[in-house]
């Protein structure tokens, strides 16, 4: 999905951000947002797919804004920026916590 309007957001639940995303060819797929990361004046999305069954793996989009003001989610197409954002993103969402630290 290299270009996404940003078509609607429903909120499901308190916690739960869903969004309707419409790609270059005109297909709706729906998507939750689990992470948010600001860096500077760029702005990234982990979002999950919620029409394939039982995916654990995310997508991680860029938000731009272009000319018009127009506001829309693009894939992060630099190798090295997608893997920063990436390994980011999977710290935040898949950081072990070490119960058993505080016991010797």
């Amino acid at each position: 999905m290299a270009d996404e309007e940003i078509m609607q957001g429903e909120n499901e639940g308190e916690d739960a951000e869903i969004y309707t995303l419409v790609d270059e060819n005109g297909v709706e797929c729906q998507f939750e947002c689990i992470a948010r990361y600001d860096e500077g004046e760029n702005v990234y999305f982990a979002m999950l797919p919620l029409d394939e069954n039982d995916s654990d793996e995310y997508v991680i989009l860029k938000l731009e804004t272009d000319e018009d003001g127009e506001q829309s989610l693009v894939s992060v197409d630099d190798d090295a920026e997608f893997d920063k954002i990436s390994d980011i993103f999977d710290d935040m969402l898949f950081s072990e916590v070490d119960y058993d630290d505080d016991k010797e």
